[in-house]
Order: structure tokens, then C-alpha cells, then sequence
């Protein structure tokens, strides 16, 4: 009975999926296109890199590319669960990482030559990829905890082990790790989502000067937005959804470093 109600609700998720999937593809295509065409822009290069890691989050996070790919090698369950966690994970923090990465680069290039973050400008466009390489093997390398404390779930009763999915579970840790662990992993996504945070407020003031620069040329009896303000209307939205994700994210950690806790000490 219990699966005949999940059926529909997980056609429901792999048909949204799906259409996550095309749609991150057609963009990445079209990044592709346009990074072969001309001179890449860094914006471009940015973007291409964040539609890739969305794509790769959707399949992994929704168990569709590697539940078909390891059952097709038959390669054994622990080293699937493993895998899968270690992509996700370095996959997420890539993408709060490059998206950090697109709000100040976006914030800097609308920021006036008078101020300061001009300054900043060409030194961004020469180094953008040496950020890109570090925030790769940062992300990387810092997700390598998934590889240790992750494995196949057991059918033997033992009471060590967190089962987190149908086949998975998470391994014994000691409780200084898994609280370093957890401090780091909350610590970079407060502060890169805080950052951003910065930048979309500092890109909404400029919008806002910019808009009562140039009232004058829009007509009061003029019923369309201005671009200003419309785009000042979009990064508060954005700034809205970045902070609910992260409110998420906290939530999840608490939970599962709360489980893990609960699962050592019983």
C-alpha cells in the first residue's frame, strides 16, 4: 500500500527532474556554443561551469544516472553509496561556491569606476582561473569525508550504523570530527551565502541610484517597471530564495549531526 501512494509521487519528482535536466542542458549547450564562438567572457565561463554542476546535482540527487550505471557494471552497493554522496556533496558545495563566485563578479562589473571593487576588475578577469582551480580542489578535496563515514546499509541489527537512504548509511564517527566537520560545512555556506547577501545589496543600491539618476527620462504615467527596478524586484527575489535554501541547508545539518548523535550514544 505504501508504495502503490510513493509511486506517484516519485513520477512526479523524476518528470520534474527530467525537465530540469533539459532545461540545465539546453544552457549548457548554449554556454558551449558561445564560449566556442568568441573570446570567452568570465560571466560565461561562469555559468557554463553552474548549469554543469546543477546537472550533475539533479541526476545524482535524484539517484538517476548512477543507480542505472552501477547496476548495469554490477559494481557492489557500499562503493554506489560512497560515489553518490561524495558527488553530491562536492557538487553542492560547487554550487554555492561558483554561485558566490557569479554574484561578486556581477556586483564588480556594475560597480562604478570611482569605486573601490573597480579596482578589482581586471585582476578578476586575469586570476578567474586560478579560482576556478581552487574552488574545485577545495570542494573536492573537503568532501573526501563522505568516502570514510559512508557505506552499504547492513540487514544486521547494529545500532552504529544511521541508515540514511533504502541502501545507505552512515558509518561511526567521533563526535570532535563529525563537530568539525559540521562547524566547517556551516561556516563556508553562512559565509558565502552572506556574501552574496552583500553583493545583491550593494547591486541594489546601484540599481536604485542609478533609477533616480535617470527619473527623469522615465514618464510618471508610464505603467511598465523601469529595467531598474525590475531588476532590483529580481535580485531581491533571489536574495529571498538564497536565504530560504540556507535556512534548509541548517536544518538538515542539525538533523543529521542530532541523529548521528542520538545513533552513537544508543
Amino acid at each position: 500500500m505504501h508504495s502503490a501512494l510513493m509511486s506517484p509521487f516519485k513520477n512526479v519528482l523524476y518528470f520534474q527532474a527530467g525537465l530540469g535536466v533539459l532545461a540545465n542542458m539546453f544552457l549548457l549547450f548554449f554556454y558551449i556554443f558561445t564560449i566556442l564562438g568568441h573570446r570567452p567572457k568570465p560571466a560565461d565561463l561562469i555559468s557554463c561551469q553552474l548549469t554543469f554542476v546543477h546537472i550533475m546535482m539533479v541526476l545524482i540527487g535524484g539517484d538517476i544516472l548512477l543507480t542505472d550505471l552501477f547496476e548495469s557494471l554490477y559494481i557492489e552497493n557500499d562503493f554506489k553509496c560512497k560515489t553518490t554522496f561524495y558527488l553530491f556533496r562536492s557538487m553542492r558545495g560547487l554550487s554555492i561556491c561558483i554561485s558566490c563566485l557569479l554574484s561578486v563578479f556581477q556586483a564588480i562589473t556594475i560597480s562604478p569606476s570611482t569605486s573601490l571593487l573597480a579596482k578589482f576588475k581586471q585582476k578578476l578577469k586575469k586570476y578567474m582561473i586560478h579560482v576556478f582551480l581552487c574552488i574545485w580542489f577545495f570542494n573536492l578535496f573537503f568532501s573526501t569525508n563522505r568516502i570514510f563515514y559512508v557505506g552499504g546499509f547492513s540487514n544486521v541489527n547494529e545500532t552504529n550504523q544511521m541508515q540514511v537512504t533504502k541502501s545507505c548509511s552512515l558509518l561511526p564517527m567521533n563526535y570532535i570530527i563529525r563537530g568539525l566537520i559540521f562547524t566547517i560545512s556551516i561556516s563556508r555556506d553562512v559565509f558565502l551565502v552572506g556574501v552574496m547577501l552583500i553583493t545583491s545589496t550593494y547591486m541594489m543600491i546601484i540599481m536604485f541610484r542609478h533609477q533616480r539618476q535617470c527619473k527623469h527620462i522615465h514618464s510618471i504615467s508610464h505603467l511598465r517597471a523601469s529595467p531598474e527596478k525590475r531588476a532590483t524586484q529580481t535580485i531581491l527575489l533571489l536574495v529571498t530564495f538564497s536565504w530560504s535554501c540556507t535556512g534548509w541547508i541548517l536544518l538538515s545539518h542539525s538533523h543529521q549531526t542530532c541523529c548521528g548523535c542520538t545513533t552513537k550514544s544508543s
